[in-house]
């Protein structure tokens, strides 16, 4: 068997999984107190209704009993039903859009309908055209003996219409009810015949208002238009502006012709810049002058440089055969020096006018530039002048346009409000039910028998979940948290001695089987099986924590171990009285030190089984259970017994156990079936639980078998009760 108790697992009596974990050996996990592996089953719901069946049976008796009371009083009522469709839009009767939208483009404007028609001016209509005759036979039903006025026509209609769009179509229908049914059906007809006139109606009236209001609106954007043209003549005036269109083309063609004339300038100044340049840097060598194309090209110049070069090849020639004053030579020379003087005159007076050009070229560019600079700026003003001109203009013309817009608009609209149309017609006017719609006998009666049946159930759980004692093994295993290892059946008419020796006595098998059953138990685990010293304690006084001690000890002693069984409850001993002993001496008088501890057990009640009484009651019980000699005391038993079991009082009074708890081997906790409150018994059961010692569980006590088949069917059948008869009979045989 393993010995790890965090993954040992088994199985309770009462059929549900539980845990040991650490060493609370409880059905408790890791995360903390109060949190279990047990949950509740379908089955324990059943029993739990099975348990409280009458609740449900005479809950559901009223509820079913007070709907068809409810049914067969009420008065019979009758429903008409009838139809409009709403078209998705006007009928087109001129190209002009209306004053009022009616289109309908999705569902919130279909609703929107729908809304209209359940609005109480709708309501108070149909009630205006009911009169005389009509309205009479309408409010006789409602009308109460005794009351002076009669009820508000449009207040009862108001509750007993309703009005239903019919799902993906555009038809909504009129239902009405009434207990006749001719009165129904002229109500929902009614109905029909005002929504189309409202419609009518408030397309009417809307359209007479926007004429209204466009001729005001026309008016205003009149005297406007006025003004603008005033305000326009006055700024033409002001501003030479009579006309600003041709005065503006003259400007604009002056600014292009000095435009182009500087840039041609700027091009010539440029040109003559270069030559100037040119010239500048050859002046010092005419020579050098001589190398411009625009100074050799002239003709003079072209003439003269043609006369140098033949006198120097004729001063060459005549140089071969005269001599430098040789008339010939000196005529040759002086020609030759006349035209070479001609030609720098030349080339001086061509350069001069080389330099006339440039600075005239410049005159020229600047005065384009200045004039071009004033036109514009003459330009700028114009056109300053022209954005003023243009802007009211501009307004004038768009407010003329609207001014028209605002007219055409006027006299469509008082057109269009004397044209009919509709937006919607009737599909099916109401006629008179042929049967009544209320009550609905099945509808009501199948609602009274679910309603009772789920009241019943809900009353049911209510008691249940009210009803908070101990009474199933789920409380035990999942509320109170300790495994369910034994179940003891209640025991009636029977003396308290004969209770307490009732495994050895046989007057109940089905107690002494139980017993045996918690002892099979008890064996199972090496931590219950091996244990030596045991503590029995309860909750509360009377759930027969002694009757389990002595009876238990009784079943270990029957199976040949040496049993004692010690009376702790030192403020309200009982031991001695189940046995018919004297308790004279005893635990008090061992841990006093006045006796020892032959002197007080008595011995042999029993073959294996003694008994150590308490020995009266004591003043200071914890006092005597804390002192030295009281562990002393169940040392010495340890070794003398097999088996030692001690009766303690209840947790919940006093905590006499919780001193005796670590002395022990470990502990059981005696439940009584039906009285103990959960909440006690777990608060019980978390003591147990904190002292670090193992519970070996709980045991079930006084189990009524009248109601047992409600929590513990596997355990207590009829054919275990015949079982147990059967082998009783045999006994005494």
């Amino acid at each position: 068997m393993d010995q790890n108790p965090k993954s040992e697992k088994s199985t309770s009596p009462g059929g549900y999984p539980y845990s040991y974990y650490g060493t609370n050996y409880s059905g408790y996990s890791s995360v903390g107190y109060g949190e279990t592996a047990v949950q509740r089953s379908f089955q324990d719901y059943l029993l739990i209704l099975r348990e409280r069946v009458w609740y449900i049976v005479v809950v559901f008796l009223l509820v079913f009993s007070a709907a068809l009371v409810y049914t067969l009083g009420q008065t019979p009522v009758y429903q008409s039903v009838a139809s409009v469709q709403i078209f998705r839009r006007d009928p087109i009767v001129m190209q002009v859009q209306g004053v009022m939208d009616n289109e309908i483009r999705s569902a919130e404007d279909l609703n929107t309908q729908v809304k209209v028609m359940e609005s109480t001016s709708i309501v108070q209509r149909v009630a205006e055209r009911l009169t005389g005759e009509d309205l009479r036979q309408f409010i006789a039903p409602y009308r109460k003996e005794g009351d002076t006025e009669p009820p508000s026509a449009a207040e009862i209609i108001f509750r007993n219409r309703k009005i239903v769009p019919i799902r993906l179509s555009l038809i909504i229908q009129v239902q009405y009810q009434h207990p006749d049914r001719f009165v129904a059906a002229k109500i929902a007809n009614l109905f029909l015949d005002e929504y189309i006139a409202h419609n009518s109606r408030m397309r009417i009236e809307e359209s007479m208002k926007a004429v209204d209001d466009l001729k005001v609106r026309a008016e205003q954007q009149k005297k406007k238009v006025e003004e603008q043209a005033i305000m326009l003549q006055n700024y033409r005036e002001k501003n030479n502006l009579v006309s600003l269109d041709q005065r503006k083309d003259i400007v604009t063609e002056k600014l292009k012709t000095l435009s182009n004339y500087l840039t041609q300038s700027n091009a010539r100044l440029k040109d003559a810049e270069i030559r100037w340049k040119q010239v500048q840097e050859r002046r010092s060598t005419p020579a050098q002058l001589l190398d411009l194309p625009f100074i050799a090209s002239q003709p003079l110049i072209s003439q003269l440089v043609q006369q140098v070069a033949s006198q120097k090849i004729v001063f060459a020639q005549l140089r071969e055969h005269y001599r430098d004053r040789h008339p010939k030579m000196i005529e040759a020379v002086n020609s030759l020096t006349q035209t070479e003087q001609e030609l720098n005159r030349a080339i001086d007076s061509a350069s001069a006018m080389i330099e006339a050009d440039y600075q005239t070229a410049k005159r020229n560019a600047d005065e384009a530039r200045l004039s071009l600079a004033a036109q514009e700026t003459e330009s700028l003003e114009l056109d300053r002048f022209a954005v003023e001109y243009t802007n009211l203009e501009r307004d004038l013309r768009i407010n003329e346009n609207l001014l028209n817009n605002i007219m055409a608009r006027m006299r469509e609209t008082s057109m269009t409000s004397t044209i009919e149309t509709q937006n919607a017609r009737i599909v099916d006017r109401a006629a008179p039910g042929s049967k009544p719609v209320s009550p609905n006998v099945p509808l009501n009666l199948a609602l009274g028998l679910l309603g009772g049946l789920a009241l019943g159930t809900a009353f049911a759980f209510f008691v249940a979940f009210i009803d908070d004692r101990v009474k199933s093994s789920f409380d035990i295993e999942s509320v109170v948290g300790l495994p369910l290892i034994g179940i003891i059946p209640e025991i009636r008419r029977m003396e308290q001695q004969d209770k307490a020796q009732i495994v050895i006595n046989n007057q109940d098998k089905q107690v002494a089987e139980a017993f045996l059953t918690l002892h099979s138990s008890l064996r199972l685990k090496d931590e219950s099986k091996n244990a030596q010293c045991v503590m029995v304690t309860s909750t509360i006084p009377g759930e027969g924590k002694s009757f389990t001690t002595t009876n238990l000890a009784l079943t270990y002693a029957s199976h040949g171990e040496r049993v004692v069984v010690v009376d702790c409850d030192l403020r309200k001993p009982n031991i001695h009285k189940s046995f018919r002993l004297e308790n004279i001496k005893g635990v008090i008088d061992v841990c006093s030190g006045w006796s020892g501890l032959d002197d007080v057990i008595i011995k042999s009640v029993h073959p294996n089984f003694d008994i150590l009484p308490s020995g009266g009651r004591a003043k200071n019980p914890t006092q005597v259970l804390n002192s030295k000699n009281f562990e002393i005391m169940l040392s010495d038993l340890r070794k003398r017994y097999d088996r030692v079991f001690i009766d303690t009082p209840p947790l919940a009074a006093v905590s006499d156990a919780l001193i005796i708890l670590p002395l022990c081997d470990g502990s059981l906790f005696t439940i009584y079936f039906n009285r103990v409150r959960r909440k006690a018994a777990q608060f019980s059961a978390r003591k147990i639980l904190e002292a670090n010692v193992p519970c070996f569980g709980a045991v079930l006590n006084g189990l009524n078998l009248a109601v047992s088949g409600y929590y513990y069917a596997q355990y207590y059948d009829r054919a275990y009760k015949d079982y147990y008869v059967v082998m009783s009979k045999q006994d005494k045989e």
